[in-house]
């Protein structure tokens, strides 16, 4: 229950990300100057500056903000989950994990911020230019999305009565959706939906992909403690399904 708190931050900061990049694209504002010290820190603007081939095409500028409004969409769908699908037990988090979980979520955001070309616009309006990758992207971003729910809410429903009442706190076996495949098909969704907005990036970006790994190895160590889990208290635990991806691992 305590990633309520994760989502309810990345939802006022995110969403407060987006509108200020929505106004320095569409009505002629500009970044924060603290964007631009982030992207000295780390070296983008000298890359840029050095290598002409980067350069600030409309489609980049419109990649990032729909990003920024997957991420922001993501975050308010988990809060929204979190607050009236799950049903949570007593379980306790560790105080360096939550000013982590709280970091993280904030430092998402200001990431995809800084993937933006850095002569924003100029007092141009952005001309929005859909490529082949924001489709896929998005596609898969919605395909990742509706299954992470639905596995979201079977598992809500073992700890609940067929009227809705919370009957138990305990853990029971799931089954539906791709819960059939592994046993933390939610982790695998959560790892799809930051692939989807690599994608949406254009594949190119280093530094989504540097967040992608992070994102694979968190939940990939998640799903081993939770499958074994499964498997040292439930005897009868199907032994065809994997912890994290299907058919793999």
């Amino acid at each position: 229950r305590w990633f309520t708190h994760f989502y309810v931050v990345s939802v006022l900061w995110n969403g407060f990300l987006l509108i200020w990049l929505f106004r320095a694209e569409f009505l002629g504002g500009s970044l924060p100057s603290w964007i631009q010290h982030v992207r000295r820190a780390l070296g983008q603007d000298s890359q840029s500056e050095d290598t002409g081939k980067y350069s600030s095409s409309d489609c980049e500028h419109f990649s990032a903000l729909l990003v920024l409004l997957l991420l922001w969409l993501h975050s308010c769908r988990r809060l929204a989950e979190c607050l009236w699908t799950s049903v949570f037990s007593s379980g306790v988090i560790h105080i360096v994990q939550y000013c982590f979980g709280l970091a993280y979520y904030i430092a998402i955001g200001s990431t995809v911020l800084c993937q933006v070309p850095t002569n924003i616009r100029n007092g141009k309006v952005l001309s929005v230019e859909i490529c082949w990758y924001h489709v896929v992207g998005v596609t898969m971003y919605i395909w990742a999305s509706l299954h992470q729910h639905r596995c979201l809410v079977i598992l809500a429903n073992l700890r609940k009565s067929k009227s809705g009442k919370v009957i138990s706190l305990s853990h029971s076996l799931p089954f539906g959706d791709w819960f059939e495949r592994v046993s933390c098909p939610h982790y695998f969704a959560e790892l799809l939906i930051y692939v989807s907005m690599a994608v949406t990036l254009g594949f190119h970006n280093l530094t989504w992909w540097c967040v992608v790994m992070y994102v694979l190895f968190n939940q990939a160590l998640a799903a081993v403690l939770c499958h074994e889990f499964y498997q040292k208290n439930f005897s009868s635990y199907p032994k065809h399904r994997k912890a994290f991806i299907p058919f793999v691992f």
